[in-house]
């Protein structure tokens, strides 16, 4: 089975005993403080809608999360292989070195070696750890209105040519391209599940996505495209709405969103979108289900291909729709932020039912 972690309240009851029996089997990631943790740590704990457990380090650091430094998550897997410690020391000792294979050679490391120990304990290599600490750091000050220079200092790459290039990789375009004007303007929104991408007119929502989605570089080119202007770089009304919606969502006090939108996509896309937006928080169709809403029973594959096609994660709710046999199936954000949204709506549900009864 993917997902053989017990359900969220089991687990937060498990950090609030600090049960040693899930150390090593799940870590729980904490919106408020970017923080992630053994389910051991003895720091002080945090709310239960401020937590998303998941059960590799390696989900945690690719969604943005940093190690605790009282608990020490990643120290087991330093323990487990000589290799991998040396390295977590000098990362944590020089975060803001731009490591290089060359950089691993000349310490007396054999690189196929330590790339292989790093997916093995992970799921990533050496590198791609050093670089996503990095460009969330610089990401933070673009996200404030920092310029790219201060961006890059920030994320500790010497060159504004290797800084270019990060972004570029995760976002498919230049810092430099994500100005300060354009008619639709990018920022980040940190949710408990990881950072998101929104990208806004003054009154719509055109793109909220996690920033680790493999499409979102296509998508916003795709976006640019379609507005015929390139994406500016900062916040406005619609973004703030919907951070403030997210803020609720996550906090476990609404699961209504409200913010204006207006994604591109076909005229059959967004008849499907719609019918997305009628599912209730806590529930789940199937897309058989959704043709059958939609007045197309035979549309199926078609519905397949819009669910996959929408690029506002969490407000048009994807996230709801399963196969017949009851399996998550896909979801571009990542099959465990799928079941823990699905964990979070359930909630919403029985409140609802008991505020009924």
């Amino acid at each position: 089975m993917l997902f053989d972690l017990p359900d969220h309240d089991t687990l937060y009851r498990a950090l609030l005993d600090r049960d040693e029996g899930y150390d090593g089997r799940a870590y729980v990631c904490v919106g408020t403080t970017g923080i992630f943790c053994r389910l051991t740590c003895p720091a002080r704990k945090p709310k239960s809608e401020n937590c998303t457990f998941v059960a590799t380090i390696g989900e945690c650091i690719e969604t943005g999360f940093r190690p605790c430094k009282r608990c020490h998550p990643m120290q087991a897997a330093a323990a487990a292989d000589p290799v991998v410690g040396e390295l977590l020391m000098l990362l944590d000792e020089k975060p803001e070195v731009r490591w290089s294979e060359r950089d691993i050679a000349r310490l007396g490391y054999d690189i196929s070696t330590v790339r292989r120990s790093f997916k093995r304990q992970f799921g990533m290599t050496f590198l791609e750890m050093a670089r996503q600490r990095r460009l969330r750091d610089g990401f933070e000050v673009l996200a404030d209105g920092g310029k790219v220079i201060e961006a890059q200092l920030e994320a500790g790459f010497d060159s504004p040519s290797a800084f270019r290039a990060a972004f570029a990789r995760l976002l498919g375009c230049r810092p430099k391209d994500l100005g300060t004007e354009g008619t639709l303007l990018a920022s980040w929104i940190p949710t408990p599940l990881g950072d998101m991408v929104a990208v806004s007119s003054t009154s719509h929502l055109h793109l909220l996505e996690f920033v680790d989605r493999k499409a979102l570089p296509n998508e916003l080119k795709k976006l640019a495209m379609h507005g015929r202007n390139a994406i500016g770089l900062g916040k406005t009304a619609a973004t703030e709405q919907a951070a403030a919606e997210l803020d609720a969502f996550f906090a476990g006090t609404s699961s209504q969103f409200e913010t204006p939108l207006a994604p591109p996509g076909t005229a059959f896309s967004k008849i499907v979108w719609d019918a997305l937006r009628d599912i209730p928080a806590g529930q789940t169709r199937s897309y058989r289900d959704i043709a059958i809403a939609i007045g197309d029973p035979a549309a199926t594959r078609a519905v397949a291909r819009a669910n996959g096609a929408n690029q506002i994660a969490l407000m048009i709710p994807c996230h709801r729709v399963i196969g017949a046999d009851g399996s998550l199936t896909g979801y571009g954000g990542g099959l465990w932020r799928k079941q823990r949204l699905l964990e979070i709506e359930t909630r919403y549900r029985l409140e609802q039912k008991e505020h009924l009864q």
